[in-house]
C-alpha cells in the first residue's frame, strides 16, 4: 500500500487526521483491479475467438454477426474503464497504530 502524497496536511480531509495517522490507498487489492483484469482477461478470450474461430457456421448462427467479436471488444473497453477508474479515484483509508493489547496492530478506516 503506498500512501497519498499529495494532499495538504492543512486543508481537505486529512486535515483533522491524528499525528499517527497516515493515509493509504488499497493499491492492487481495490476490487476494481480484479474486476477489470478478469474482464479484460475474457475479452480477450473473445476476441481470438472472433477472430480466429468464426466460420460460416457460426454466421448462420447469428446473422452473420461475429457476436464473440463484439462481445470480446465490448469487455476489453469496460476492463479498461475499471483499471483506469482505480487510477482516477482511489480508495483512500486512514491507517494509525492501535492501542497496545489490541487484538489487531493497525486500525483501518474509511476516508470520508
Amino acid at each position: 500500500m503506498s500512501a497519498h502524497k499529495d494532499q495538504d496536511p492543512t486543508t481537505g480531509p486529512t486535515a483533522d487526521l491524528p499525528e499517527d495517522a497516515t493515509v493509504q490507498t488499497a493499491g492492487a487489492f481495490d476490487i476494481r483491479n480484479f474486476i477489470g483484469a478478469l474482464l479484460g482477461l475474457f475479452g480477450l478470450a473473445l476476441l481470438a475467438m472472433g477472430l480466429f474461430a468464426f466460420g460460416p457456421d457460426e454466421a448462420a448462427k447469428t446473422d452473420g454477426l461475429n457476436a464473440n467479436l463484439w462481445a470480446g471488444l465490448a469487455m476489453l473497453i469496460a476492463g479498461a474503464l475499471f483499471m483506469i477508474w482505480t487510477k482516477v479515484d482511489p480508495i483512500r483509508m486512514v491507517v494509525r497504530e492501535n492501542e497496545p493489547g489490541a487484538e489487531d496492530s493497525r486500525d483501518i478506516a474509511a476516508l470520508d
